[in-house]
């Protein structure tokens, strides 16, 4: 076992070797392709909310949280039967737009953002760890690999400076940046839970501060699974052996990866959308509006309150919409205890499949 041993960021001035300019290249060019492809959706919020709701799943899965779609969808309904593990996904997307409007409305991100994002992640106010006694395990094992800072005083000390990094300019590539900020996040573990599902906002938010993306679609969750092995193993031998040219390639790998399939699940929803629209120009032409195809994919669990607000419509012309809207196949009616909702198929199938 290996105690933390504060490094004075940006570390080395060296820090950026060919591999990695090379791979930041190519990282950097796929998250402007997405940023780009992104605008084709006039509706910003519906990517928000399909991908802040994906991300939010994906990353808990990560802390073994896991939950259906069926069920984090619902948990958006505020619907009371649904499981404890549905409602931690949504405090985790309550965190994440939290932190998104903090960093758009000032510009930065601070210390104390950080504390507030992880206080609604974790529905409590216990704040930066104050008692020492906290290790790191190896999950399968159990064995104790590694112990972050113990003091308060330190573990404050090293936020702040964490602070400074993310906000001050330097020379680094920011995906770069991205990067170390995330790893020495993790290393210190300030809080005593939610760090990993906090330090992965905090990636998301620091694209949005450095202006890389718009809106926060780009989420390395889903990358992170398909290689959790090695995002623990790279961690642990930066802080064991210096190991941090492996850790930063794995990070830029993912953005990369990441930005291509959340371009393909755009252009999906994209298509998906003009599709929609020919449908019910086709099929219902009388009820056909451009808001009605953005309520249907805003919210993959369609409810008439939503037509009401949206449409400024009554409740009876909202569910003849939605009943007519079932009747030609576009959507599912699922009855959740005394309610009655509507699914549209083709998303919520697509949305399924992730990125």
């Amino acid at each position: 076992m290996k105690e933390f041993i504060s490094k004075k960021l940006p570390f080395k001035k060296d820090i950026e070797t060919t591999k990695i300019l090379k791979k930041a290249i190519q990282a950097n060019r796929a998250l402007a392709k997405l940023n780009g492809t992104a605008k084709i959706i006039p509706n910003q919020n519906i990517l928000v909310n399909a991908l802040v709701l994906q991300e939010a799943k994906d990353s808990s899965e990560i802390e073994n949280i896991i939950t259906t779609h069926d069920e984090l969808f619902r948990a958006g309904l505020d619907i009371e039967s649904v499981t404890h593990e549905a409602k931690e996904v949504q405090y985790y997307r309550e965190a994440l737009i939290k932190g998104y409007e903090l960093v758009r409305d000032n510009g930065l991100l601070l210390k104390r953002d950080i504390v507030q994002i992880q206080g609604i992640l974790e529905q409590n106010d216990a704040g930066v760890r104050r008692q020492s006694g906290t290790v790191l395990r190896n999950m399968a094992t159990g064995e104790v690999v590694f112990e972050p800072p113990q003091e308060y005083e330190e573990i404050q000390k090293l936020l702040t400076e964490l602070e400074k990094f993310i906000n001050e300019p330097n020379e680094l590539d920011p995906l770069v940046n991205m990067a170390i900020v995330h790893y020495q996040f993790e290393t210190i573990h300030p809080f005593y839970d939610g760090n990993g599902r906090t330090g992965r906002i905090i990636n998301i938010l620091y694209l949005i501060l450095k202006g890389m993306l718009d809106v926060p679609i780009l989420y390395l969750s889903s990358y992170i699974i398909q290689h959790k092995a090695d995002y623990y193993r790279l961690l642990q031998e930066v802080r064991t052996d210096d190991k941090m040219e492996e850790w930063i390639l794995y990070m830029l790998d993912g953005v990369e990866q990441t930005s291509l399939g959340t371009i393909e699940l755009v252009q999906d929803i994209h298509a998906l959308m003009a599709k929609t629209q020919h449908e019910i120009q086709a099929e219902l032409p009388k009820i056909y509006s451009k808001d009605l195809v953005e309520v249907l994919f805003m919210h993959p669990y369609t409810k008439i309150d939503f037509l009401v607000r949206a449409l400024n419509v009554t409740r009876k012309t909202a569910s003849k919409y939605l009943n007519q809207l079932e009747e030609i196949g576009l959507l599912e009616i699922v009855q959740i205890q005394n309610s009655k909702f509507f699914i549209h198929i083709e998303l919520f199938s697509r949305l399924r499949k992730g990125i």
